[in-house]
């Protein structure tokens, strides 16, 4: 695979200036891929310089010009295509099917965001006032700050960055320490489209060099942050100490209902797929089955038989669909909450074994809301099953935590699905399908510590830009 250990800065490739000489690894073997300068606070600065200079020559381009430049990167994204896949299976450890899913979903993220440019509509009031007209713009926000996370590192970056320059905007990108490559690969995307320099600027770094001030810098205006619930809250935090708006996707700890009229063989073949997908490591994943008790163990058998079915191993492996996890750290937390899980009295259905970075599915039964892999998100192959006598109980559980991101119910009688759907506190709910669900054009966004904002469709596009008033009065009043 191709070496990613330069800074992508006003149109040039060039080495970090930061104190820290990084390095990126393998999760499944362990390889040394690259090492890299970090980024500096320079870096940062002449970043958002670049940026904050290019911005109002981009926003005045007219729409069909930016089109033109969405449709040569969309080309770009398709001339990598094969580096993708590399490079997900290298620095992610993605299985073949989710690098497929990273792939054609950046694709369908230009293509949506082709239509932007068009969407930036504005009104003219009328007013109280003799003699004066009311116009209200809608403009770009101007520079805007993306941090991606590793789990989905091509995809939870693009939906960001691409709505924010098909509206006019600017970007700098910094990706997660574990997969820097992500951001300089799209880098390049952007560079072989033509973009002018200082469109797109990528810059990877240690979080104690960069790391707040990525934020705090006076030139974003808008800060897009997607990881966890605990990093997010503190991004909102300095984001709002400067008066910045922001657009977090955060944790989830959800939910998939199973009510006694369900077709079990097809939900528990929904539950293991959204469960262990990415092993676990996806924010939308199941992460707690709630079933009614008449059909509990017929569930449990059938979830079972699913998940043993599971190839695991190398993500290079075109039939693996369980490959590692991106770290020993992360492996080890997700140890850890498995050991205080069964401390706390579940019950294994399926027991997994850990070697190295790889952790086989772990199955838990007679799981209660109070046992650590239930009340935290795990993002990790874990799945807690939990056993409920009535719809309202089912509901209950699913609402309680702090979390709000996604949902699923399984019933064949669709009307009483949606009743339920609309009493689950999440930002999505999905009926007969598991919880890992994403369309560029269709809403998507939590509630509760699951985040702020909306991204995708008119959604993304007013979060991207703010909208102004300019009065003129054609009668002087004084």
């Amino acid at each position: 695979m191709d070496i990613y250990d330069k800074q992508y800065i006003n149109g040039c490739w060039r080495t970090g200036t930061g104190t820290a000489l990084l390095h990126n690894h393998d999760p499944y073997s362990g390889q040394l891929l690259y090492s890299y300068q970090g980024a500096s606070l320079d870096d940062l600065n002449d970043a958002y310089s670049a940026a904050e200079n290019a911005q109002p020559a981009w926003a005045a381009l007219l729409p069909n010009e930016k089109q033109d430049f969405l449709a040569k990167l969309y080309e770009a994204i398709e001339y990598y295509k094969d580096e993708i896949f590399e490079l997900l299976a290298k620095e992610a450890g993605s299985i073949r099917p989710k690098a497929e899913f990273e792939y054609h979903t950046c694709l369908e993220f230009v293509r949506e965001a082709m239509s932007y440019p068009h969407m930036l509509e504005g009104q003219i009031l009328p007013s109280t006032t003799p003699g004066k007209d009311n116009y209200v713009f809608k403009e770009p926000k101007g520079v805007i700050a993306v941090i991606a996370p590793w789990n989905v590192p091509l995809v939870l970056a693009m939906r960001s960055v691409i709505p924010a320059i098909a509206t006019g905007n600017t970007v700098v990108l910094k990706p997660a320490s574990d997969t820097p490559g992500s951001a300089f690969l799209i880098a390049k995307f952007f560079e072989r489209a033509g973009f002018p320099a200082g469109v797109f600027n990528a810059i990877a770094g240690k979080g104690s060099d960069i790391g707040d001030a990525i934020i705090t810098h006076p030139v974003p205006s808008l800060v897009s942050f997607t990881g966890s619930t605990e990093v997010g809250r503190r991004v909102g935090q300095l984001a709002v100490s400067q008066f910045k708006d922001v657009s977090l996707e955060l944790g989830g700890n959800n939910a998939m209902i199973v009510l006694d009229d369900a077709d079990i063989d097809r939900a528990a073949s929904a539950a293991a797929f959204g469960s262990f997908f990415n092993q676990g490591q996806v924010c939308m994943a199941v992460n707690r089955v709630v079933v009614m008790e008449n059909v509990y163990d017929r569930f449990i058998a059938k979830l079972v038989e699913a998940v043993q079915k599971f190839p695991i191993g190398d993500p290079s492996d075109t039939n693996t669909f369980l490959g590692p996890m991106i770290s020993r750290t992360q492996a080890e937390s997700v140890e850890k909450l498995i050991k205080e899980t069964l401390a706390a009295g579940a019950k294994i259905a399926l027991e997994g074994h850990i070697e190295g970075n790889i952790i086989t599915p772990w199955i838990f039964q007679d799981v209660t809301m109070d046992m650590p892999a239930a009340a935290q998100e795990v993002f990790g192959p874990v799945c807690c099953v939990i056993k409920v006598k009535e719809i309202d109980e089912a509901v209950s559980i699913a609402n309680n935590t702090e979390h709000g991101l996604s949902g699923s119910i399984f019933t064949q009688d669709l009307y009483r699905g949606m009743m339920i759907a609309k009493r689950i506190k999440t930002g999505m709910v999905h009926i007969n399908d598991q919880t890992i669900n994403d369309e560029p054009h269709v809403m998507f966004g939590g509630e509760k510590a699951s985040g702020i904002g909306r991204f995708n469709g008119k959604w993304v596009v007013d979060k991207f830009t703010t909208d102004r008033w300019i009065s003129v009065q054609r009668e002087y009043r004084f």
